[in-house]
């Protein structure tokens, strides 16, 4: 037995509705004669006339009568499907949210995203994972919802990003240290105690690249394994801590920040998502609001 053209079912549903084959050719943009052989072909598949002569007009048989409920309801869960979905009430919503960020992201905009989400969704709980590598997987497996990162070569291709906000390195130390006080040249930055971050295994990143291009070296008196750390060790000592600029920006309150005595270069922050989420229209308000967030932040 061949299967059903299910594109009948509409065709039915208007004739059903209409009981005119003009009215219902003209509702579905169909001439006449065409609506006529869809009702051969529908009276063919249903073994029914389901719209027989009475008078000048058609009425429906009782096959007919008994199918035009559920062809209707058919034909509108049909279109329910196939529509693009709309976000459903917040105030209703329940939902846990995974955001494998850096701790510096965390720590500095987290606040401000549970807020705003807590406000909209009250359902809605955030976690925050920490990002320990550039490893996609986790977003390919849907262990986690969003990332936020510097886009490596090695991302998955299929992954979707959105740029947040360009970022730069800068200095800070505590109130008092001998650097809040002078103009810093590079020989004077290089001859202070620094604290290195070791990210992903490496101890060597664009610091030390732009000071060994000068002919400089710097001494490294500790190895954290983030930023939040090394701006919390400067803090109570006199170490200096090199950090991004905006992902540090609540955790260097009360420090003494200063731009750096030579070019590093800038980098992109962006959101990245799997496209499994893309269309979700709950996820797609989640990332809204971090792009909001992102962008109102100093």
């Amino acid at each position: 037995m061949s299967a059903p053209d299910l594109n009948l079912l509409l065709t039915l549903d208007v004739l059903l509705a209409e009981g005119n084959v003009t009215r219902a050719a003209k509702r579905l943009q169909l001439s006449p004669s065409a609506m006529s052989r869809a009702l051969a072909r529908l009276r063919e598949t249903t073994g029914d006339p389901l719209l027989v002569r009475a008078g000048r007009g058609l009425v429906p048989t009782s096959r007919a009568l008994e199918l035009r409920e559920r062809v209707s309801q058919l034909v509108h869960d049909t279109q329910a499907v196939l529509r693009p979905a709309e976000i459903p009430d917040l105030n209703k919503l329940v939902r846990t949210f995974t955001l494998r960020t850096s701790e510096g992201f965390a720590e500095n905009f987290g606040p401000d995203l549970i807020a705003r989400t807590s406000l909209e969704a009250p359902g809605v709980l955030l976690r925050f994972v920490q990002k320990l590598d550039k490893d996609s997987a986790p977003l390919r497996e849907g262990t986690i919802d969003l990332e936020t990162g510097v886009v490596a070569t090695t991302m998955g291709p299929e992954l979707r990003a959105q740029a947040l906000f360009r970022d730069r390195f800068v200095g800070v130390v505590r109130m008092g240290h001998p650097l809040s006080n002078d103009v810093i040249n590079p020989a004077r930055f290089s001859a202070g105690r620094h604290i290195g971050i070791a990210r992903q295994g490496l101890e060597m990143g664009p610091i030390d690249e732009a000071i060994n291009a000068l002919g400089l070296e710097r001494t490294i008196a500790t190895i954290v394994g983030g930023f939040s750390t090394a701006v919390a060790m400067a803090r109570a000592s006199d170490l200096i801590a090199s950090v991004p600029e905006r992902h540090t920006g609540n955790l260097r309150a009360g420090m003494h920040t200063f731009a750096l005595p030579f070019t590093t270069p800038e980098f992109t922050v962006s959101l990245l998502w799997h496209p499994r989420f893309h269309a979700d229209p709950v996820h797609r308000w989640l990332r809204g609001i971090v792009l909001e967030i992102c962008a109102l932040a100093p």
